[in-house]
């Protein structure tokens, strides 16, 4: 998520609830889609009011894996890879240059590790912690959280 802290916090809250009351009325759990237009909904009717809200919805459904980015405008676009923030265009950088169709789970995560580093490292405005999370089909697994400074040490060791 990116954007206010206290916007993204509250949305995504009112997101979780109202998906789990979509869970206890229709006794399965809401589609990815599905949760994602809930949200564009939701932050639609305020549009112009000075939200500030820039997230990716991500799960796994019946029709498998699903990535979409919705923000506080209330758009809302499916892709396979997002980077939110100002610091996206570091994320963007290291994944452009490691990203092939290939790689393992472990790489994987090592190549979205390095992209979080490089996008807290390199912008002010982004956080000290790289939280690190597997989404896969009985749902997601935290993978890792590390301190910015600690992955910046352990890659400046590697060069050497």
């Amino acid at each position: 998520m990116a954007g206010g802290a206290a916007d993204c916090s509250f949305w995504e809250r009112l997101l979780a609830r109202q998906c789990r009351v979509y869970e206890l009325r229709n006794k399965e759990r809401i589609s990815v889609a599905a949760a994602s237009k809930l949200l564009a909904n939701m932050v639609y009717q305020y549009k112009g009011m000075g939200l500030s809200l820039g997230t990716m919805v991500c799960g796994w459904d019946k029709k498998g894996p699903g990535l979409y980015y919705v923000d506080s405008e209330g758009n809302r676009v499916c892709g396979d890879l997002f980077a939110v923030g100002s610091g996206s265009m570091y994320a963007y950088g290291v994944v452009d240059s490691g990203l092939r169709q290939d790689l393992s789970v472990e790489m994987a995560c090592d190549l979205g590790r390095r992209a979080i580093y490089q996008a807290t490292y390199r912008d002010a405005y982004s956080g000290g912690q790289v939280n690190l999370y597997h989404v896969h089909s009985q749902g997601w697994t935290r993978v890792s959280q590390d301190n910015v400074l600690k992955l910046h040490h352990q890659y400046q060791d590697e060069k050497k």
